[in-house]
Formats: C-alpha cells, structure tokens, sequence
C-alpha cells in the first residue's frame, strides 16, 4: 500500500503544505499569507498535485494542524481537509502543532515551546516515542519551567532566542535547544501516515481544534 497524504499548516502566518506517499516526502511548500489562507490554499493544493501528476481523489488521508495558534488559522486549515475528506470519502488526521515540533527532538524528554503573546507562551512536553509527558498549557515562561520534569530536557521551539535570559541560573542553563522549522507540514503528513495506518485517522466530523488558550473575543465576553 502507498497511501498519499496531503497535510498542512495555516495556524500561524508562515505556513505550509505537503504532499508524502507512504510516508516519504514528495513536496512541502512554505506559504506566506500575513491576510489568511483561505482565499490561497485551493490553488496551492492544485498546483502541488498537478506537479506530481496526482489527483485530489488519491490522497488516502487528509492532515491539518489543530493548534495552538492563530484560532482564525486553526479554523481555516480544519476546514479545509474537512472539507476535502467529506468530498472524498477519506479519513482527516488532526496533529497539534506539539506534536509537531517535537518531531524534530533527539533527547527523551522533549519541551516544546510557542510564543502565545502578552508575556505567555503554550508549552508541553513529548516522549521521544510520542507520548505526552506533561499537557499542554499556557503560562509564563518561568512558571511553565517550574513544572517541567525532573532529568534531561531538551527545548524545542522554531525561535528560543527570547526564552534564553529565563534559563539563565536556572538547572536548564545547560539544556539542549533544538531550532524547529517554520514549516511544519511535511512533520504533520508523516505523523498522520503512522495515524493512518494504525487505523487511527478519523472521520471529518470528529477532528476539532486544539486551541488551549480561549479566543480574545471569548476572555473580553467574560470579563464584560
């Protein structure tokens, strides 16, 4: 069996999309869209399998980021390999962006970390085999360090660069950092290969989002 997956990342503005058969990578393909994904990411899919001479009807298994990230982003991606799933009667395979970053670990315990603004960060912790060694949350940098676990832990994020002064002093001033990719849609795809043939994709109708930090909209509705 050769399944193909079409995968991609809109939860931040530097995306991404993937096209893998049996888990090995035919293409990824950065995308840049400050304004959404929306309006581009049909004809970025299209143009992706007219170049390998494939048809939307052939991916086995549709793959999208669920978060954390831009809730807009988070939504549109969904959407989008809903979408395409319910269309072609394939499965979806919803991959936090967690998991995604430690993809790209080497040590046991892997601590992965993701600007959130207004002084927070999303932060979790992944087993080399995958497993999640602490949920995801949001806090600040410091707190969240305070509830990492005991032994080796290396960091993983797409830019540590403003974390670096926290560690200072601490036990994790010595840690191995690992610099994650922008694009993470290739990381996704072979993540939901292995989904795929464990028999773990799902139908459309129930992937949702990862959000783990709720909307502005929802905090301002609240403190009304």
């Amino acid at each position: 069996m050769n399944p193909l997956i079409f995968s991609l990342d809109t939860t931040h503005e530097f995306g991404s999309i993937a096209l893998l058969a049996a888990g090995e990578l035919l293409e990824e393909v950065p995308l840049h869209s400050p304004d959404g994904y929306g309006h581009v990411l049909f004809d970025y899919l299209r143009r992706l399998l007219d170049r390998h001479g494939r048809g939307v009807d052939e991916i086995a298994c549709f793959a999208a980021a669920s978060g954390p990230g831009s809730f807009t982003g988070v939504r549109v991606g969904l959407a989008c390999v809903k979408g395409l799933a319910e269309a072609t009667g394939k499965k979806v395979a919803a991959v936090s962006n967690f998991e995604a970053l430690a993809h790209f670990g080497k040590l046991e315990q892997r601590a992965v970390v993701i600007d959130a603004r207004r002084g927070q960060i999303y932060g979790a912790v992944y087993s080399s085999a995958g497993g999640l060694l602490r949920e995801p949350q949001v806090a600040s940098f410091p707190a969240w360090l305070d509830s990492l676990p005991e032994g080796e832990v290396e960091f993983i994020s797409t830019d540590f660069s403003p974390f670096r002064p926290a560690v200072a002093g601490t036990r994790f001033e010595g840690s191995t950092i690992t610099t994650a990719p922008r694009s993470l849609a290739a990381a996704i795809g072979r993540i939901a290969y292995q989904r795929f043939c464990a028999g773990e994709a799902q139908d459309p109708s129930a992937i949702d989002a990862d959000y783990v930090r709720r909307s502005d909209a929802e905090l301002f509705w609240k403190d009304r």
